[in-house]
């Protein structure tokens, strides 16, 4: 009998299971926001990224309804050819005034949009410093550029710069690379302290603002703004996916930058350009979130909420010994559960409560817990159903 080259895939689906690292997909029906039919059944989503709720908002909907009316239903190539519409340029506009740099670049993804600008600002002669948390499209885009790999621990600007002070000699360049909000952690990156390194090191700095654009800073611009840091040189890049509800990424900084990566990002050059319906949706959620920011101010009065009374129950020593909450200066929360085996079932516990929260696991992230996240949508009921929840599951044996 021949052997067959594909048996190894069984063996390996066998291995993910046994390790409680099996993943499959479930339907979410109906409307986005912050009651869904999740597998069937009715519940509050605590496992969204829309964290102003704008996904399910009729004004993005008529707005990429007059757009595929317009434009039809795909851009029908990559930008440099045949896939380059007005909208595009709007909306990089758009980008660039409520980030306040000289341009920006739409991508047809996030991923797309860290892997096109990291592969093309460095390559084998050079070094990548990378928070050890970083979203997987960071360090992919380093491995995919040629670039010397070289992780720092979490948010230790110690560490980062002994890294530097040890490694930064040996190389042409150097790119310093950090989400500014950590999704599986919820915590933000030390930025006016990476970028004072960066200019000390002679490096660059990418900062991946997926998780900040729309909910961090005064005008909701991000962490860059959070900090006081608009006008520094650095490397912006985002999602229009998750607070903007639509589909896409972005890269922001000076006119040159720009220019460069429409010359030499491939992940730009060689995909079709973004749907008309999403550049049009994400257009209307940046002038939504300019002209409404009660919004935001909606979610974060959530998120102090929440984490006023999930510090009392911890302050009681009520939840099991074997799970922590993670420090958070987002919407996003993190419960530490003992193992894969643990968080699993406890997400399973809270889904016959009528809660969606998400239970992660390696190697998404380093250990598992459980992942919430709020939304200006919720409302207070929510929460408080959310936290009953908690109390009930943690508590069980």
């Amino acid at each position: 009998m021949p052997l067959d080259p594909y048996a190894w895939i069984d063996k390996s689906l066998d291995t993910l299971h046994r390790a409680d690292w099996y993943r499959s997909v479930k339907s979410i029906e109906g409307m986005a926001g912050p009651v869904v039919t999740f597998d069937g059944q009715e519940v509050i989503n605590f496992a969204s990224n829309d964290y102003l709720g704008l996904a399910g908002d009729p004004r993005l909907a008529a707005a990429a309804i007059e757009a595929i009316q317009t434009y039809g239903t795909g851009s029908t190539g990559s930008r440099l050819l045949s896939g380059h519409r007005p909208l595009h340029e709007k909306l990089e506009s758009a980008i660039a005034t409520l980030k306040q740099t000289e341009d920006a670049l739409v991508f047809s993804s996030g991923y797309l949009a860290n892997i096109g600008a990291i592969s093309a600002l460095v390559g084998p002669r050079d070094l990548v410093l990378s928070d050890q948390y970083n979203h997987s499209s960071l360090k992919n885009g380093a491995r995919m550029s040629g670039a010397a790999l070289v992780d720092y621990a979490h948010c230790s600007l110690s560490d980062l710069r002994q890294q530097l002070q040890e490694q930064r000699h040996r190389y042409r360049r150097c790119l310093i690379l950090t989400d500014s909000v950590f999704s599986m952690d919820g915590d933000l990156c030390p930025l006016p302290e990476i970028l004072n390194l960066a200019e000390q090191f002679d490096s660059m700095v990418l900062v991946d603002e997926a998780h900040a654009t729309g909910v961090l800073g005064s005008g909701g611009a991000g962490c860059v703004e959070h900090f006081g840091c608009r006008g520094r040189p650095l490397v912006q890049v985002g999602t229009l996916s998750k607070a903007l509800g639509s589909l896409g990424g972005y890269v922001a900084g000076t006119a040159s930058l720009i220019d460069f990566l429409r010359n030499r990002a491939p992940s730009w050059i060689y995909t079709t350009g973004l749907t008309p319906a999403d550049t049009a949706a994400a257009l209307k959620a940046i002038e939504i979130i300019q002209s409404e920011p009660e919004m935001r101010s909606q979610l974060w009065n959530h998120v102090h909420y929440l984490k006023h009374q999930l510090d009392q129950l911890w302050e009681t020593g009520l939840p099991a010994h074997h799970t922590k909450r993670l420090p958070s200066d987002s919407p996003i929360f993190c419960i530490e559960v003992q193992d894969a085996a643990a968080v699993i079932r406890v997400g399973q516990q809270l889904r016959q409560l009528g809660l969606f929260v998400s239970p992660v696991r390696p190697p998404t992230s380093p250990t598992s817990r459980l992942r919430i996240t709020l939304m200006a949508s919720h409302m207070r009921s929510h929460l408080d159903q959310l936290l009953l929840g908690l109390k009930k599951t943690l508590l069980m044996p």
